[in-house]
């Protein structure tokens, strides 16, 4: 199986309302895939989600699709950087290991 764990850091907290809109489309998207489970966290300007899915073509189905794809090409305006690492793994590892996996992941960072 397939965990990919994303951070977004927002510009500015203003920007939560804009991601807020966007994630409601993204989680819409996701309860009509095959995705087996999320978890999302967050606070202020940075916001976590784990997504755990059963093969690496129903992740990449999702990621360059509907909502989640519309998301993608906006996030420059909403993001200042975001990490995100596929992982293999049949559970999701705990926040505190999750975050520290992606301390070591190179961001893509806008301006």
């Amino acid at each position: 199986m397939k965990i990919t764990i994303t951070c977004i850091e927002l510009k500015n907290p203003l920007k939560f309302f804009l991601l807020s809109q966007k994630a409601l489309g993204i989680v819409l998207q996701l309860k009509n895939t095959n995705c087996v489970e999320m978890k999302k966290r967050g606070f202020w300007t940075r916001h976590y989600t784990m997504t755990l899915w059963k093969n690496e073509a129903d992740l990449k189905r999702f990621a360059k699709s509907g909502a989640h794809l519309e998301a993608m090409k906006m996030s420059g305006k909403i993001a200042k950087e975001i990490k995100t690492l596929t992982i293999d793994s049949d559970t999701f590892p705990d926040w505190k290991i999750a975050k520290s996996i992606l301390e070591k992941v190179k961001p893509i960072q806008y301006s």
